[in-house]
């Protein structure tokens, strides 16, 4: 059973703007919660119980909202999303972890989410599994561009490469192992760096989601997301 997961909320939400020049904008509401805080009710409710989260942009509101719900991390300067996972390491532990972008939105299917990508989890296959949307009905998601991987049949996935579109979206959440990282650099870095590594040793999985799936980039796509909420 996983039961540490990663939410990364360090970045400055630049697209965002004005609302992330005052609220980091994992905290900015939707429909009367925050994105961040619907994230950890769910993994809570899930059963994690080590969450740690790195902050850096109004990183001080984040601490203060989740006193005692997490572990904060203070980063004194940007590392990307496998920069940030990595300086994490010692926190997380050596056993499988969830990753959440703090940012995501999502809503569940006819079961969870969280307990779908546990049960699909195979050490033994993977080291890493992402969450998967489609594209074409991703709430928002004429936002989120031409799609990020293909889907073999096998369950592994494939990233779009130079293909000028891909039929899903990557939905802002993963399992990922400690060994994934062996060898990773210093600093900031992409996760993507990464995942393409266990792509290319056929250690990239992916799973559908089959609920509802926000990408909130913009204040437009706020206001969307806010109206299918209620």
């Amino acid at each position: 059973m996983i039961r540490t997961a990663m939410i990364l909320a360090a970045g400055r939400g630049e697209r965002m703007r004005p609302l992330t020049d005052s609220t980091p904008k994992p905290l900015i509401p939707v429909a009367g919660r925050s994105m961040l805080e619907r994230s950890m009710d769910r993994l809570q409710r899930h059963g994690v119980q080590n969450i740690v989260i790195n902050v850096h942009h109004l990183g001080g509101q984040i601490a203060d909202r989740l006193r005692g719900r997490a572990r904060i991390l203070h980063e004194d300067r940007l590392l990307d999303t496998g920069g940030s996972v990595r300086n994490a390491l010692p926190l997380l532990g050596n056993a499988p972890f969830f990753v959440l972008n703090g940012d995501g939105l999502w809503r569940d299917g006819e079961s969870s989410m969280l307990g779908r990508l546990e049960a699909a989890w195979d050490p033994r296959r993977m080291d890493a599994l992402l969450l998967l949307h489609p594209l074409a009905t991703a709430i928002g998601h004429e936002e989120s561009g031409r799609g990020d991987y293909y889907l073999e049949p096998d369950g592994r996935a494939r990233h779009r490469g130079t293909a000028e579109t891909a039929p899903y979206l990557f939905a802002s959440v993963s399992i990922c192992d400690s060994r994934l990282f062996q060898g990773s650099p210093e600093g900031p870095f992409s996760l993507v760096k990464l995942w393409t590594r266990a792509e290319q040793a056929g250690r990239l999985h992916a799973l559908v989601h089959d609920g509802q799936w926000f990408h909130i980039g913009t204040p437009q796509a706020l206001a969307e997301a806010e109206r299918v909420l209620g």
